[in-house]
């Protein structure tokens, strides 16, 4: 008696299925567990957008995406982006979803926007305040600074490492020294109310030179923060991190910075300098951090 054609295409069919699975298992394998763990962390003032002059949107956009793509970020904190560059990203940024907003509430104003893979990580709670003596009063600015400054927070579950940690995106004030230094005592108090256990990675431009500031000492030192550049097993070059658009300078200028706290091991950290034809995505350089975060 003759088989139903099905029987063997159901054969051929599980056999094919059986194989898929015995090479994405074999993958699986094959891959290092610290470099499944490899996270990459990028700090990323946008500049935010104008329709005018040789470094309008239109013609930085593009360069954006480029660099993003090359560079492939598992989270981004950026600063300065409006709304409009914000929904730029979330089309540019397939694979990201994204949480922020506005310094002066809604859509209004620049966001500290936080993107994050959204395969690789879960957003379990996330929260905003301003740096001001009324953290949770939207828009407040009491420390003599007239652009409002904020931060957005995020705590994530790793879904590769199973390890919870927070993302923590800031902009300091770039005129008001006081603003500053009491922007990081409020920034380290919060951090410090945290369950010590779980880590923490703090992100932005601090308009103060790292290692040259009282906003630095603040943050960093024993049993404060740690700055990844200096932690990392591997370094680029060191550039300014904001060079105007007028490329490349090496003063030691570091302003964009990528802090840590708990176990947070750096493998690796870099200055993006991404330009072409002597245009750049952004009047800073985005920085880079390849970290495994956990025990």
């Amino acid at each position: 008696m003759r088989r139903p054609k099905f029987a063997t295409c159901r054969r051929v069919c599980l056999g094919r299925l059986m194989c898929q699975l015995l090479v994405l298992v074999c993958c699986a394998t094959t891959v290092p567990a610290a470099e499944r763990r490899r996270l990459r962390v990028m700090t990323y003032n946008v500049r935010y957008a104008s329709d005018q002059g040789p470094h309008r949107w239109q013609l930085r956009r593009p360069l954006a995406q480029r660099m993003l793509a090359a560079e492939n970020p598992d989270i981004v904190g950026m600063q300065e982006a409006l709304y409009r560059q914000v929904r730029d990203f979330d089309q540019d940024l397939p694979e990201h979803a994204w949480i922020g907003l506005g310094r002066e509430g809604g859509s209004r104003s620049e966001f500290m926007a936080v993107f994050y893979r959204r395969k690789r990580l879960d957003p379990v709670a996330f929260d905003h305040y301003w740096l001001s003596d009324t953290p949770h009063v939207i828009g407040s600015a009491t420390w003599g600074h007239s652009n409002r400054r904020m931060v957005t927070w995020v705590r994530f579950l790793d879904r590769v490492s199973g390890q919870q940690f927070y993302l923590v995106n800031t902009h300091f004030d770039h005129e008001v020294r006081t603003a500053r230094e009491k922007s990081a005592r409020l920034v380290f108090e919060r951090i410090s109310k945290w369950n010590q256990e779980v880590p923490v990675l703090l992100v932005g431009d601090f308009n103060a030179v790292a290692e040259r500031s009282r906003v630095y000492e603040i943050l960093v030192g024993p049993q404060r923060l740690v700055d990844t550049w200096l932690a990392a097993q591997e370094r680029g070059p060191l550039y300014d991190t904001f060079h105007g658009y007028r490329g490349l300078s090496r003063t030691g200028r570091r302003i964009d910075w990528i802090l840590s706290r708990g176990p947070v091991r750096v493998e690796s950290s870099k200055i993006i300098t991404f330009q072409q034809q002597n245009q750049f995505p952004s009047d800073h350089f985005p920085v880079v951090a390849d970290v495994q975060i956990g025990p």
